[in-house]
């Protein structure tokens, strides 16, 4: 969590996911910063921490489209692979 002047302004979380060597030993979840309170630059330095904080690799999901992608790629991370997912069709339980 980051705080400033005793005020939470942002959160990190991330879990342990115990698996290694079939995929990444921590996951990136969430990240989030009140854009009003946080000062710029809060979030990439919430990662940052993570990270360090962390032990072994760390993997995250991002939309294609969502501005935090070009944080992610200058942070180091890497595009990995392509996620495809199957939505069941409406109407069908």
């Amino acid at each position: 969590m980051a705080y400033q002047e005793n005020e939470l302004v942002g959160v990190v979380v991330m879990n342990r996911t115990g698996m290694s060597g079939y995929i990444p030993e921590n996951y990136l979840v969430y990240v989030a910063t009140y854009r009003s309170k946080a000062p710029l630059g809060a979030g990439a330095e919430l990662i940052r921490k993570a990270l360090f904080e962390s032990r072994g690799d760390v993997a995250l999901h991002v939309e294609p489209d969502n501005a935090a992608r070009r944080l992610y790629a200058q942070l180091g991370f890497e595009e990995k692979y392509l996620e495809m997912r199957w939505r069941r069709p409406e109407g069908e339980e």
